[in-house]
């Protein structure tokens, strides 16, 4: 048998395979590509594709085979198990710059030798520690061993050279652990390995998705004096470590949803520990002692075991991408030397129709664009940025073809004219684009007026609504010193609470109203902006006054129903408001005349106990009488006039009710 085959079976080369080459690259713009592969495989073969460890997620979920001669048997690929999981099967640990005594302490019993000059000390281990250091001394790292003498010794490390276990199989523990953390921090490629069950040679194709980077591109807009060009040029990295030789390359826009599922490590689920009751030893039971009077019952020792759940089967599918897959349709090129576009659902491809060449870790950059465009040539001012407009081109894409989005380079009159970014433009959008600023043009801006006015009233269920606006005038001065007649558009910021009164824009945006103005060599424009601001005050009636009631009442957007419903409400407010005072003023005379009657009472006491004042008493008296009578009869009116208040607010309750407009 050959040295390089017994290296693969040794395990020091990578198992033999055949590989296939690149026939086809689609690269995507969101961080992924489609590859597929292709190629005769000699009988009894398998095929070996190789892949980056980070790519492996992406190819499991991705990975489809086609064998047109035979069937595919099954796939193999080098696994990955956690590193945790590796290094916890073995009986020692290695941490960070940890001391050779701790890790010869994990290893108490197993046998070790050490080299001490001409003596030889061998045994097995007792312990392992670190001496702390004193005044005379470092510190030292120290080992018991058991010797084959039955003697205990302790030896310094640091005098023995060298160290060996010579235990084989812990040798190889040693030498596995050691291999695990090297191959956990390498970047080596995995396989997969294609067997069938053809022993014949056969034809197999395989494509899969693998992150790669995402394609640019970069536009020229050429104005000549009969039309505008408009060229593309898609950048192409190889970052993938092989060369794309002679492969069908495509270019995709779009960006379908993508994302990584973690297949490639292996995936443990956590199960209970489930036992039956009577695999368990009987524990000792203490029984309590007797109580007169009565008998307790023996305590009963008792296990619960929790019912076994068996973990959820888990199922892993290799199968294509949605969309991978696609038919192959025969290619009419629209441009020379460039590369052809169609649909693709929701997405669009760029196909090139001659076979490219990128060698790994190098760059292309290949013409996909080039046809007339429908553009014009404008000025751009928003508000808020300079006083001079933006040199600007509205491009209307009739080309057919989705414009993927990138960077701008405008030419004018065959020289540079400034640079742009343009957003994804599909067929038959418009986008404008500004690539430079206008020094022959200045807009300045004027608040000039802002009013309330109310636009309407309404009345339901006692709550009074208002609506008014609030108009704002914003008058745009534009001046053209060239002699060169312009087209510009003005950008007017859109507030959520305003609405456009005039003039008519001629396209609005999210954020903003488009105007197109006009501007003659030499000429100054104004362009007034009217804009108003509804807002609305709601107010319980019940709460307004008269006046502020016939204030409304006198309010021109009200309906003559409306009016006169408000008049009566205010009528009937203002007549509770007449018995209010009417009750106040009552209230305060029969306050007073109390008053004054307890005066009288008090000086007709005084008085009749002094001889001779008999006449002034009987005088009091009469007084008091006669304040009694008029208290009599204003305690009568006030009840009166609360009885007609809650009267008047029944009627005011059921005018404010049924009042509606």
């Amino acid at each position: 048998m050959r040295i390089k085959t017994w290296l693969c079976i040794l395990g020091f080369l990578p198992a033999a395979g055949a590989e296939l080459p690149v026939r086809e690259v689609v690269l995507y713009k969101h961080g992924v590509a489609y590859f597929e592969r292709s190629g005769e495989v000699p009988a009894g073969e398998s095929v070996r594709l190789d892949f980056k460890a980070s790519e492996m997620n992406d190819v499991l979920k991705s990975l489809t085979v086609e064998d047109r001669a035979g069937k595919v048997a099954g796939l193999r690929y080098d696994s990955s198990e956690p590193l945790d999981r590796k290094l916890g099967e073995f009986p020692f640990r290695l941490g960070d710059a940890q001391p050779l005594a701790m890790f010869i302490d994990q290893l108490k019993g197993a046998r070790l030798e050490l080299k001490l000059g001409p003596e030889t000390a061998a045994g097995a281990i007792v312990s392992a520690r670190l001496v702390p250091p004193r005044q005379d001394q470092p510190e030292r790292q120290q080992v018991v061993l058991l010797l084959d003498s039955g003697d205990l010794r302790a030896i310094d490390l640091s005098a023995a050279s060298p160290i060996r276990f010579p235990d084989p199989k812990l040798q190889l523990q040693f030498r596995d652990y050691l291999a695990a953390l090297t191959a956990a921090r390498s970047a080596e490629r995995r396989s997969v390995y294609i067997d069938s069950t053809d022993a014949g040679a056969r034809r197999i194709a395989a494509s899969y998705v693998i992150p790669a980077p995402v394609w640019k591109s970069s536009y020229r807009l050429i104005f000549g004096e009969r039309e505008t060009t408009i060229e593309g040029w898609a950048i192409v990295d190889n970052a993938t470590g092989e060369d794309w030789a002679k492969v069908r390359l495509a270019l995709v826009s779009g960006r379908p949803i993508s994302f990584v599922s973690r297949l490639y490590e292996p995936r443990y689920v956590e199960r209970p520990v489930a036992e039956l009751p009577e695999d368990r030893a009987q524990a000792p039971v203490v029984h309590e002692g007797g109580v007169v009077g009565g008998i307790l019952a023996e305590p009963r020792a008792m296990a619960k075991a929790a019912a076994p759940v068996p973990p959820a089967p888990m199922a892993m599918a290799v199968r294509p991408e949605a969309g991978m897959v696609r038919e192959r349709l025969a290619m009419q090129s629209t441009v020379a030397a460039a590369a052809e576009g169609r649909e693709l659902g929701e997405l669009f491809e760029y196909r090139f129709a001659h076979p490219v060449t990128v060698r790994k870790n190098e760059s292309a950059m290949l013409p996909f664009l080039q046809q007339p465009v429908a553009a014009r040539k404008l000025l751009i001012f928003s508000e808020g940025a300079s006083q001079h407009p933006l040199n600007a081109a509205e491009i209307s894409n009739n080309t057919g073809k989705t414009l993927d989005g990138g960077p701008v380079t405008v030419f004018e009159a065959g020289a540079y004219g400034g640079e742009a970014l343009m957003e994804t433009l599909k067929a038959g959008d418009k986008r404008l684009i500004s690539y430079g600023v206008d020094l022959g043009t200045r807009v300045t801006t004027a608040f000039d007026s802002a009013r309330d006015a109310v636009r309407e009233v309404r009345l339901a269920r006692g709550i009074l609504t208002t609506r008014s606006a609030i108009e704002e005038t914003r008058t745009y001065t534009i001046r053209n010193v060239d002699a060169r007649a312009k087209t510009l558009i003005l950008e007017h910021r859109s507030r959520p609470d305003y609405k456009l009164l005039s003039p008519k824009p001629f396209e609005t945006t999210a954020n903003a109203w488009r105007f197109e103005v006009k501007l003659a060599g030499g000429a100054v424009e104004k362009l007034p902006v009217r804009e108003e601001r509804l807002q609305e005050t709601t107010t319980a009636v019940v709460n307004l006054t008269p006046d502020v009631l016939l204030s409304y009442v006198q309010n021109k957007v009200l309906s003559d129903a409306a009016r006169r419903q408000l008049e009566q409400i205010a009528g009937e407010k203002r007549r509770i408001a007449e018995t209010d005072a009417a009750i106040r003023r009552a209230e305060t005379e029969i306050n007073e005349l109390v008053q004054d009657q307890a005066r009288l009472r008090e000086n007709i006491q005084s008085l009749g106990r002094v001889a001779g004042q008999q006449e002034q008493v009987q005088k009091y008296a009469r007084d008091l009488a006669a304040q009694e009578s008029r208290l009599a009869g204003l305690r009568d009116q006030l009840a009166a006039h609360r009885k007609t208040k809650a009267e008047l607010e029944k009627n005011l309750n059921a005018l404010i009710q049924s009042a509606s407009f």
